[in-house]
Protein backbone atom coordinates (compact mmCIF):
# COMPACT_ATOMS: atom_id res chain seq x y z
CA UNK A 1 0.00 0.00 0.00
CA UNK A 2 1.46 3.42 -0.82
CA UNK A 3 2.06 6.18 1.83
CA UNK A 4 0.83 9.70 1.87
CA UNK A 5 0.12 12.60 3.95
CA UNK A 6 -2.85 12.62 4.84
CA UNK A 7 -3.26 16.41 3.77
CA UNK A 8 -2.00 15.92 0.32
CA UNK A 9 -3.50 12.66 -0.31
CA UNK A 10 -6.74 12.68 -2.82
CA UNK A 11 -10.29 11.73 -1.78
CA UNK A 12 -11.28 7.90 -2.69
CA UNK A 13 -12.40 7.28 -5.65
CA UNK A 14 -13.93 4.62 -7.27
CA UNK A 15 -13.66 2.96 -10.79
CA UNK A 16 -15.94 0.38 -13.00
CA UNK A 17 -14.64 -1.80 -15.76
CA UNK A 18 -15.66 -5.21 -17.04
CA UNK A 19 -12.21 -7.73 -17.46
CA UNK A 20 -15.00 -10.52 -18.16
CA UNK A 21 -18.24 -11.21 -19.02
CA UNK A 22 -20.45 -10.63 -16.11
CA UNK A 23 -17.91 -9.38 -13.73
CA UNK A 24 -17.47 -6.17 -12.35
CA UNK A 25 -14.17 -5.13 -10.98
CA UNK A 26 -14.06 -2.33 -8.59
CA UNK A 27 -11.08 -0.17 -8.43
CA UNK A 28 -10.27 1.95 -5.41
CA UNK A 29 -8.23 4.54 -4.97
CA UNK A 30 -6.99 7.88 -3.21
CA UNK A 31 -7.60 8.10 0.49
CA UNK A 32 -10.65 6.85 2.47
CA UNK A 33 -11.05 8.90 5.39
CA UNK A 34 -14.08 10.23 7.10
CA UNK A 35 -12.77 13.91 6.46
CA UNK A 36 -12.83 13.76 2.81
CA UNK A 37 -15.69 13.30 0.35
CA UNK A 38 -16.39 9.81 -0.45
CA UNK A 39 -18.63 8.06 -3.18
CA UNK A 40 -21.95 6.65 -2.22
CA UNK A 41 -22.18 2.85 -2.16
CA UNK A 42 -25.74 2.89 -3.60
CA UNK A 43 -24.43 4.85 -6.39
CA UNK A 44 -21.85 2.05 -6.77
CA UNK A 45 -24.18 -0.28 -6.59
CA UNK A 46 -26.54 1.29 -9.15
CA UNK A 47 -23.81 1.54 -11.48
CA UNK A 48 -22.97 -1.71 -11.18
CA UNK A 49 -26.18 -3.28 -11.85
CA UNK A 50 -26.52 -0.89 -14.86
CA UNK A 51 -23.83 -3.83 -16.00
CA UNK A 52 -25.77 -6.48 -17.92
CA UNK A 53 -25.72 -10.37 -16.45
CA UNK A 54 -23.29 -9.21 -13.46
CA UNK A 55 -22.59 -12.03 -11.79
CA UNK A 56 -19.30 -11.00 -9.39
CA UNK A 57 -17.67 -8.01 -7.88
CA UNK A 58 -14.44 -7.84 -7.32
CA UNK A 59 -11.85 -5.75 -6.30
CA UNK A 60 -8.65 -3.73 -7.12
CA UNK A 61 -6.77 -2.01 -4.33
CA UNK A 62 -3.17 -1.03 -6.07
CA UNK A 63 -4.05 3.04 -5.67
CA UNK A 64 -5.31 2.64 -2.24
CA UNK A 65 -3.74 5.16 -0.41
CA UNK A 66 -5.16 5.27 2.52
CA UNK A 67 -8.01 4.12 4.37
CA UNK A 68 -10.03 4.01 8.14
CA UNK A 69 -13.70 2.59 9.01
CA UNK A 70 -15.31 5.02 6.16
CA UNK A 71 -13.85 2.35 3.64
CA UNK A 72 -15.02 -0.43 5.66
CA UNK A 73 -18.50 1.07 5.85
CA UNK A 74 -18.81 1.84 2.52
CA UNK A 75 -17.59 -2.13 1.36
CA UNK A 76 -20.42 -3.32 4.36
CA UNK A 77 -22.70 -1.69 2.90
CA UNK A 78 -22.13 -2.51 -0.87
CA UNK A 79 -22.02 -6.22 0.10
CA UNK A 80 -25.06 -6.36 1.16
CA UNK A 81 -26.61 -4.63 -1.47
CA UNK A 82 -24.98 -7.22 -3.99
CA UNK A 83 -26.35 -9.98 -1.40
CA UNK A 84 -30.10 -8.57 -2.06
CA UNK A 85 -28.96 -8.50 -5.52
CA UNK A 86 -28.00 -11.90 -5.57
CA UNK A 87 -24.33 -10.94 -6.75
CA UNK A 88 -21.18 -12.82 -5.52
CA UNK A 89 -18.72 -10.23 -3.99
CA UNK A 90 -15.16 -11.62 -3.54
CA UNK A 91 -12.79 -9.96 -1.57
CA UNK A 92 -9.52 -10.99 -2.19
CA UNK A 93 -8.43 -7.92 -4.20
CA UNK A 94 -8.99 -5.78 -0.87
CA UNK A 95 -5.76 -5.51 1.73
CA UNK A 96 -5.53 -8.14 4.35
CA UNK A 97 -6.71 -5.74 7.10
CA UNK A 98 -9.91 -4.97 5.58
CA UNK A 99 -10.58 -8.60 4.27
CA UNK A 100 -10.33 -9.52 8.34
CA UNK A 101 -12.30 -6.40 9.60
CA UNK A 102 -15.33 -7.70 6.72
CA UNK A 103 -14.87 -11.56 8.20
CA UNK A 104 -15.79 -9.69 11.61
CA UNK A 105 -18.80 -8.05 10.57
CA UNK A 106 -20.19 -11.02 8.80
CA UNK A 107 -20.00 -13.30 11.75
CA UNK A 108 -22.01 -10.46 14.14
CA UNK A 109 -24.21 -9.83 11.74
CA UNK A 110 -25.18 -13.49 10.65
CA UNK A 111 -27.57 -14.29 13.41
CA UNK A 112 -29.01 -10.95 12.53
CA UNK A 113 -29.53 -10.88 8.98
CA UNK A 114 -29.21 -8.49 6.44
CA UNK A 115 -30.01 -4.80 6.70
CA UNK A 116 -33.52 -4.31 5.56
CA UNK A 117 -33.95 -7.79 5.00
CA UNK A 118 -36.95 -9.40 6.55
CA UNK A 119 -35.64 -12.75 7.94
CA UNK A 120 -38.90 -15.21 8.38
CA UNK A 121 -38.74 -18.80 9.86
CA UNK A 122 -41.14 -21.01 9.20
CA UNK A 123 -43.19 -22.83 12.15
CA UNK A 124 -41.24 -25.82 11.80
CA UNK A 125 -37.94 -23.99 11.92
CA UNK A 126 -39.54 -22.24 15.01
CA UNK A 127 -40.58 -25.12 16.50
CA UNK A 128 -37.03 -26.67 15.95
CA UNK A 129 -35.29 -23.89 17.18
CA UNK A 130 -37.35 -24.16 20.32
CA UNK A 131 -37.52 -27.64 20.64
CA UNK A 132 -33.45 -27.45 20.65
CA UNK A 133 -33.18 -24.42 22.80
CA UNK A 134 -35.08 -26.35 25.66
CA UNK A 135 -33.03 -29.45 25.20
CA UNK A 136 -29.84 -27.53 25.64
CA UNK A 137 -31.50 -25.84 28.36
CA UNK A 138 -32.26 -28.87 29.95
CA UNK A 139 -29.07 -30.44 29.49
CA UNK A 140 -27.08 -27.62 31.41
CA UNK A 141 -29.85 -28.10 34.22
CA UNK A 142 -28.98 -31.83 34.01
CA UNK A 143 -25.07 -30.96 34.01
CA UNK A 144 -25.65 -28.41 37.06
CA UNK A 145 -27.69 -31.04 39.59
CA UNK A 146 -25.08 -33.51 38.82
CA UNK A 147 -21.90 -31.16 39.46
CA UNK A 148 -24.18 -29.80 42.82
CA UNK A 149 -24.61 -33.83 43.77
CA UNK A 150 -20.63 -34.01 43.70
CA UNK A 151 -20.06 -31.05 45.94
CA UNK A 152 -22.15 -32.04 48.72
CA UNK A 153 -20.84 -35.36 48.42
CA UNK A 154 -17.48 -33.94 48.59
CA UNK A 155 -19.03 -31.70 51.49
CA UNK A 156 -20.27 -34.72 53.55
CA UNK A 157 -16.34 -36.65 53.03
CA UNK A 158 -14.89 -33.30 53.96
CA UNK A 159 -13.28 -33.05 50.89
CA UNK A 160 -14.95 -29.38 50.23
CA UNK A 161 -13.24 -26.51 49.35
CA UNK A 162 -14.89 -23.63 50.56
CA UNK A 163 -14.34 -20.94 53.38
CA UNK A 164 -16.70 -21.46 56.75
CA UNK A 165 -16.95 -17.10 56.96
CA UNK A 166 -18.30 -17.17 53.43
CA UNK A 167 -21.32 -19.77 54.63
CA UNK A 168 -21.43 -18.39 58.35
CA UNK A 169 -22.27 -15.04 56.11
CA UNK A 170 -24.63 -16.70 53.75
CA UNK A 171 -26.46 -18.22 56.61
CA UNK A 172 -26.61 -14.35 57.92
CA UNK A 173 -28.20 -13.03 55.01
CA UNK A 174 -30.32 -15.76 54.39
CA UNK A 175 -31.88 -16.43 57.81
CA UNK A 176 -31.48 -13.60 60.25
CA UNK A 177 -31.82 -10.72 57.79
CA UNK A 178 -35.05 -12.01 56.03
CA UNK A 179 -36.85 -11.93 59.09
CA UNK A 180 -38.38 -8.29 58.89
CA UNK A 181 -39.74 -9.14 55.47
CA UNK A 182 -40.81 -12.77 56.17
CA UNK A 183 -42.60 -11.04 59.27
CA UNK A 184 -44.25 -8.48 57.30
CA UNK A 185 -45.82 -10.59 54.99
CA UNK A 186 -46.67 -13.45 57.28
CA UNK A 187 -48.59 -11.03 59.66
CA UNK A 188 -50.17 -9.63 56.22
CA UNK A 189 -51.18 -13.35 55.44
CA UNK A 190 -52.81 -14.26 58.66
CA UNK A 191 -54.73 -11.43 58.86
CA UNK A 192 -55.81 -11.98 55.62
CA UNK A 193 -57.05 -15.49 55.74
CA UNK A 194 -59.11 -14.37 59.22
CA UNK A 195 -61.06 -11.60 57.60
CA UNK A 196 -61.71 -13.45 54.63
CA UNK A 197 -62.75 -16.78 56.73
CA UNK A 198 -64.65 -14.86 59.59
CA UNK A 199 -66.90 -12.92 57.37
CA UNK A 200 -68.37 -16.60 55.87
CA UNK A 201 -68.02 -17.93 59.37
CA UNK A 202 -70.35 -15.41 60.97
CA UNK A 203 -73.29 -16.37 58.53
CA UNK A 204 -73.19 -19.93 61.12
CA UNK A 205 -72.70 -18.36 64.23
CA UNK A 206 -68.93 -20.52 64.04
CA UNK A 207 -66.14 -17.48 64.00
CA UNK A 208 -64.48 -19.76 66.36
CA UNK A 209 -63.39 -21.91 63.51
CA UNK A 210 -61.14 -19.16 62.22
CA UNK A 211 -58.67 -20.30 64.45
CA UNK A 212 -58.57 -23.33 62.60
CA UNK A 213 -58.64 -22.26 59.50
CA UNK A 214 -55.85 -19.25 59.99
CA UNK A 215 -53.61 -22.31 61.88
CA UNK A 216 -54.13 -25.46 59.59
CA UNK A 217 -53.82 -23.06 56.48
CA UNK A 218 -50.66 -20.99 57.21
CA UNK A 219 -48.35 -24.48 58.30
CA UNK A 220 -49.50 -26.59 55.61
CA UNK A 221 -49.54 -23.79 52.50
CA UNK A 222 -49.28 -20.41 53.24
CA UNK A 223 -46.63 -19.86 55.63
CA UNK A 224 -44.12 -22.62 53.54
CA UNK A 225 -45.25 -20.74 50.16
CA UNK A 226 -45.35 -17.28 50.87
CA UNK A 227 -41.73 -17.65 52.61
CA UNK A 228 -40.35 -19.17 49.57
CA UNK A 229 -41.60 -17.21 46.95
CA UNK A 230 -40.09 -14.12 48.65
CA UNK A 231 -36.93 -15.78 49.16
CA UNK A 232 -37.20 -16.38 45.84
CA UNK A 233 -37.31 -12.65 44.46
CA UNK A 234 -34.88 -11.45 47.89
CA UNK A 235 -32.05 -14.40 47.72
CA UNK A 236 -32.66 -16.26 44.61
CA UNK A 237 -32.46 -13.07 42.68
CA UNK A 238 -29.15 -11.87 44.78
CA UNK A 239 -27.56 -15.23 44.03
CA UNK A 240 -28.21 -15.21 40.13
CA UNK A 241 -26.81 -11.69 40.05
CA UNK A 242 -23.92 -12.12 42.31
CA UNK A 243 -22.43 -14.74 40.38
CA UNK A 244 -23.69 -13.41 36.67
CA UNK A 245 -21.26 -10.66 38.16
CA UNK A 246 -18.34 -12.59 38.87
CA UNK A 247 -19.23 -14.71 35.27
CA UNK A 248 -19.42 -11.42 33.21
CA UNK A 249 -15.98 -9.85 35.06
CA UNK A 250 -14.08 -13.40 34.31
CA UNK A 251 -13.86 -14.42 38.53
CA UNK A 252 -15.31 -17.57 38.02
CA UNK A 253 -12.51 -18.14 35.32
CA UNK A 254 -10.35 -17.26 37.80
CA UNK A 255 -11.01 -19.21 40.08
CA UNK A 256 -10.99 -22.20 37.47
CA UNK A 257 -7.77 -21.12 36.64
CA UNK A 258 -6.31 -21.77 39.99
CA UNK A 259 -7.46 -25.38 40.39
CA UNK A 260 -10.37 -23.80 42.74
CA UNK A 261 -14.41 -25.51 41.80
CA UNK A 262 -16.76 -23.07 41.55
CA UNK A 263 -19.51 -25.31 42.07
CA UNK A 264 -17.53 -26.05 45.62
CA UNK A 265 -16.55 -22.31 46.16
CA UNK A 266 -19.56 -20.58 45.20
CA UNK A 267 -22.51 -22.93 44.63
CA UNK A 268 -22.46 -25.36 47.21
CA UNK A 269 -22.02 -22.67 50.41
CA UNK A 270 -25.21 -21.07 49.10
CA UNK A 271 -27.46 -23.60 48.78
CA UNK A 272 -26.24 -25.21 52.16
CA UNK A 273 -27.14 -21.77 53.93
CA UNK A 274 -30.57 -21.62 52.06
CA UNK A 275 -31.57 -25.33 52.91
CA UNK A 276 -30.64 -24.42 56.73
CA UNK A 277 -32.39 -21.73 57.05
CA UNK A 278 -35.77 -22.44 55.19
CA UNK A 279 -37.13 -24.97 57.40
CA UNK A 280 -36.58 -22.10 60.58
CA UNK A 281 -37.89 -19.34 58.85
CA UNK A 282 -41.01 -21.68 57.74
CA UNK A 283 -41.86 -22.10 61.27
CA UNK A 284 -40.94 -18.80 62.34
CA UNK A 285 -43.62 -17.49 59.13
CA UNK A 286 -46.00 -20.13 61.07
CA UNK A 287 -46.41 -18.70 64.16
CA UNK A 288 -46.80 -15.04 62.78
CA UNK A 289 -49.29 -15.65 60.76
CA UNK A 290 -51.23 -17.36 63.81
CA UNK A 291 -50.42 -14.55 65.76
CA UNK A 292 -52.19 -12.43 63.25
CA UNK A 293 -54.94 -14.23 62.37
CA UNK A 294 -55.47 -14.11 66.43
CA UNK A 295 -55.27 -10.71 66.08
CA UNK A 296 -58.12 -10.12 63.75
CA UNK A 297 -60.18 -12.75 65.84
CA UNK A 298 -59.75 -11.54 69.57
CA UNK A 299 -58.73 -7.84 68.86
CA UNK A 300 -61.33 -7.03 66.31
CA UNK A 301 -64.03 -9.56 66.85
CA UNK A 302 -64.30 -10.13 70.50
CA UNK A 303 -63.56 -13.88 70.38
CA UNK A 304 -61.98 -15.20 73.80
CA UNK A 305 -58.21 -15.23 73.59
CA UNK A 306 -58.13 -18.56 75.47
CA UNK A 307 -60.58 -20.20 73.74
CA UNK A 308 -58.91 -19.12 70.21
CA UNK A 309 -55.73 -20.52 71.96
CA UNK A 310 -56.81 -23.80 72.84
CA UNK A 311 -58.85 -23.81 69.56
CA UNK A 312 -55.53 -23.16 67.55
CA UNK A 313 -53.77 -26.21 69.63
CA UNK A 314 -56.62 -28.43 69.18
CA UNK A 315 -56.76 -27.78 65.38
CA UNK A 316 -52.87 -28.05 65.05
CA UNK A 317 -51.40 -31.35 64.76
CA UNK A 318 -47.41 -32.23 64.48
CA UNK A 319 -48.46 -33.17 60.77
CA UNK A 320 -49.67 -30.29 59.42
CA UNK A 321 -46.15 -28.44 60.84
CA UNK A 322 -43.95 -31.71 59.08
CA UNK A 323 -45.92 -31.03 56.03
CA UNK A 324 -44.83 -27.02 56.01
CA UNK A 325 -41.33 -27.99 57.19
CA UNK A 326 -40.52 -30.52 53.84
CA UNK A 327 -42.44 -28.53 51.72
CA UNK A 328 -39.78 -25.47 52.57
CA UNK A 329 -36.80 -27.84 52.40
CA UNK A 330 -38.31 -28.64 48.50
CA UNK A 331 -38.34 -24.69 48.11
CA UNK A 332 -34.97 -23.84 49.50
CA UNK A 333 -33.33 -26.29 46.62
CA UNK A 334 -35.27 -25.05 43.48
CA UNK A 335 -34.51 -21.30 45.07
CA UNK A 336 -30.86 -21.83 45.22
CA UNK A 337 -30.44 -24.29 42.41
CA UNK A 338 -32.44 -21.65 40.16
CA UNK A 339 -31.00 -18.74 41.22
CA UNK A 340 -27.06 -20.00 40.80
CA UNK A 341 -27.72 -22.03 37.93
CA UNK A 342 -28.68 -18.95 36.25
CA UNK A 343 -26.06 -17.04 37.41
CA UNK A 344 -23.68 -19.36 36.13
CA UNK A 345 -25.17 -19.40 32.64
CA UNK A 346 -24.98 -15.16 32.27
CA UNK A 347 -23.66 -14.45 29.03
CA UNK A 348 -20.73 -11.54 29.90
CA UNK A 349 -22.70 -8.34 29.61
CA UNK A 350 -24.42 -6.17 32.16
CA UNK A 351 -27.90 -6.58 30.49
CA UNK A 352 -27.34 -10.31 30.57
CA UNK A 353 -26.84 -9.94 34.25
CA UNK A 354 -30.26 -8.08 34.63
CA UNK A 355 -32.19 -11.19 32.48
CA UNK A 356 -30.49 -13.80 34.72
CA UNK A 357 -31.93 -12.36 37.90
CA UNK A 358 -35.20 -11.88 36.26
CA UNK A 359 -35.66 -15.26 34.38
CA UNK A 360 -34.13 -16.87 37.91
CA UNK A 361 -37.15 -15.55 39.96
CA UNK A 362 -39.54 -16.74 37.25
CA UNK A 363 -38.44 -19.92 36.84
CA UNK A 364 -37.99 -20.42 40.08
CA UNK A 365 -41.53 -19.16 41.33
CA UNK A 366 -42.98 -21.14 38.56
CA UNK A 367 -41.17 -24.17 39.87
CA UNK A 368 -42.48 -23.48 43.67
CA UNK A 369 -46.08 -23.14 42.62
CA UNK A 370 -45.94 -26.70 40.69
CA UNK A 371 -44.08 -28.02 43.59
CA UNK A 372 -46.48 -27.22 46.21
CA UNK A 373 -49.58 -28.20 43.67
CA UNK A 374 -47.46 -31.91 43.92
CA UNK A 375 -47.77 -32.05 47.52
CA UNK A 376 -51.01 -30.93 47.26
CA UNK A 377 -51.79 -33.99 45.19
CA UNK A 378 -49.66 -36.22 47.05
CA UNK A 379 -50.96 -35.17 50.87
CA UNK A 380 -54.66 -35.75 49.56
CA UNK A 381 -54.00 -39.28 47.73
CA UNK A 382 -52.26 -40.77 51.28
CA UNK A 383 -54.73 -38.34 53.27
CA UNK A 384 -52.59 -36.60 55.84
Amino acid sequence: MKVHNERTAPPGTVSLSSPDVGVVLVRLSGAWKKDLELPSADGVMDRVLERPDTRLVAFEHTGLDAWDSSLLTFLVHLRNRCVLAGVRVETEGLPHGVVRLLMLASESKRAKGLPGEAVEASVLTSIGERAFNFARYFSHVLEFTAEACTAFLRLFEGKARYRRTDLGLLIYECGAQALPIVSLISVLVGLILAFVGVVQLKMFGAQIYIANLVGIAMTREMGAMMTAIIMMGRTGAAFATQLGTMEANEEIDALKTLGISPMEFLVMPRMLALILMMPLLCVYADVVGILGGAFVGVGMFDLPANLYYEQTLAALKLKHFAIGVVKSVFFAVLIATSGCFHGMQTDRSASAVGYAATRAVVVGIVLIVVTDGIFAVITSFLGI
